[in-house]
């Protein structure tokens, strides 16, 4: 079944959507995902010194302390039960991520589904449970290095704007098809669901996906 999964690598909810997915489908028998991922920055304009976290969602959601605690600790929460650790102390703040998107769509193009969907983990970690700069380049290039991304390549990739143009491109489109939030999930490229749904609700739609008639 192929999954074209929209989301950007600070967001916690992007990471909350993944894991729920695959959970859904393990609950499947005899589903695979054939995942493909696409760029969305939450910051295109932001500098490579990023912003402080509170200050950055207090501007952007006018949400106060209290509230910002309690989001944090449902993060927390899901993120525990679908096995990913959120150490949402250690992010304190928030950075632009084009390079990483470059570093994600050479490896979808060039090394395959499964190399993407690493690095792409890799990367949700490196933010979330690491509290790691994901616009430094020397950050990207461990962490593409770790994922199996051959170094050399990975370096002059990144030490250029190669595919820049490529994920400017991919984004645009996405706003053309009236996607400005994420994540967004589209199913055999005809079903959308958007947010951190639950493994049930995205079990639900996975199994109505997959009992439709082959030729809808």
């Amino acid at each position: 079944m192929r999954i074209d999964f929209i989301s950007d690598v600070v967001c916690p909810w992007c990471a909350i959507g993944l894991y729920s997915l695959e959970a859904a489908a393990a609950r499947i028998p005899g589903l695979t995902l054939d995942l493909h991922f696409h760029p969305f920055e939450l910051n295109p304009g932001m500098g490579p010194e990023g912003q402080d976290i509170e200050e950055h969602l207090a501007e952007k959601y006018g949400a106060g302390p209290e509230a910002l605690a309690g989001t944090r600790q449902a993060i927390r929460e899901r993120g525990a039960a679908l096995g990913f650790d959120f150490r949402m102390e250690a992010r304190s703040r928030i950075y632009n991520t084009r390079s990483a998107h470059r570093l994600l769509h050479w490896a979808g193009e060039a090394l395959g589904g499964t190399v993407q969907r690493r690095l792409k983990v890799a990367l949700l970690t490196a933010y979330f449970t690491e509290g790691r700069n994901v616009s430094d380049p020397a950050v990207l290039l461990a962490v593409a290095s770790a994922a199996g991304l051959p170094e050399a390549e990975a370096r002059e990739l990144l030490a250029g704007d190669r595919y820049a143009d490529d994920v400017a491109a991919a984004e645009a489109e996405v706003q053309a098809q009236g996607i400005h939030a994420v994540p967004a999930i589209v199913v055999n490229q005809r079903h959308l669901i958007q947010g951190g749904q639950s493994v049930e609700v995205f079990e639900k739609l996975l199994r109505q996906v997959m009992a439709e008639p082959a030729t809808a």
